[in-house]
């Protein structure tokens, strides 16, 4: 907007005596070289008003949001470290899944609440320097369930796959496939909580979830699961780069 204001500026003063019949006051006839100097206004004009016309050149890259990052990569170096670390434990609990006893600590664990350092504790000393008068100065950690932090960045990374702001996250694919895996696994929790020896329903429902979470990895653009990527421990602080690792 100020490169075109300055356009239409730059053209206006520099002819605006083509517009002129006047001079110290004094009314004078308008001659040949005036009518020249209109003519040249109004070419100048034409071609300003073509600038204004024409649209700027844009730094979107075609995602949800204009600028020199789409929200695509920015989400991935957030979320990906979460979600393949809980797809990594998710899958562990395959084998113990499958033998029916949901009072197995590995799934139990899963779905503690307090089993997962969501968010480390900060050290909030100043230079080294603890300036708080209890001495108090390493933060509180924010801890959670394995399956609550999958829930919320899959949710996450899932919404930012979008190709416009105004299309409602439910209506997303990666979103939908994401919500199709928590009912199925929110199922599975709540026979976790009230554990059986054999549950075969909760065994149905991992199953179900891990079939759906397979079309959402694809989505996402993460490897599927029988590709052996997940074998390994993933951190899950903040990525530098979207690349998968």
């Amino acid at each position: 907007m100020v490169l075109k204001k300055l356009c239409l500026l730059l053209a206006v003063t520099s002819t605006a005596d083509a517009f002129s019949l006047k001079h110290n006051g004094v009314e004078k006839p308008l001659i040949v070289s005036e009518v020249d100097s209109r003519r040249e206004f109004f070419g100048k004009a034409a071609v300003v008003a073509g600038l204004l016309a024409s649209p700027l050149p844009s730094n979107a890259s075609g995602g949800a949001t204009a600028g020199k990052y789409t929200t695509i990569p920015i989400a991935k170096r957030r979320y990906y470290g979460r979600v393949q670390e809980a797809v990594h434990e998710f899958l562990l609990l395959g084998p113990a899944v499958v033998q029916g006893d949901m009072t197995n600590p590995d799934i139990q664990l899963f779905f503690d609440v307090e089993g997962v350092v969501v968010v480390p504790a900060k050290n909030q000393a100043i230079n080294g320097q603890c300036t708080k008068k209890d001495q108090t100065c390493k933060g509180r950690e924010i801890r959670d369930s394995r399956y609550n932090d999958m829930k919320a960045s899959m949710y996450l990374l899932g919404n930012a796959f979008r190709i416009n702001q105004q299309k409602a996250p439910d209506n997303l694919p990666t979103v939908k496939a994401a919500k199709a895996f928590f009912k199925e696994m929110d199922a599975m929790e709540k026979c976790v909580k009230k554990p059986k020896k054999k549950d075969n329903a909760a065994v149905g429902h991992y199953a179900a979830a891990l079939d759906i979470l397979d079309g959402y990895l694809d989505l996402v653009e993460l490897p599927p699961i029988d590709s052996g990527h997940y074998e390994q421990e993933f951190s899950t602080l903040v990525g530098e780069s979207s690349r998968i690792t």
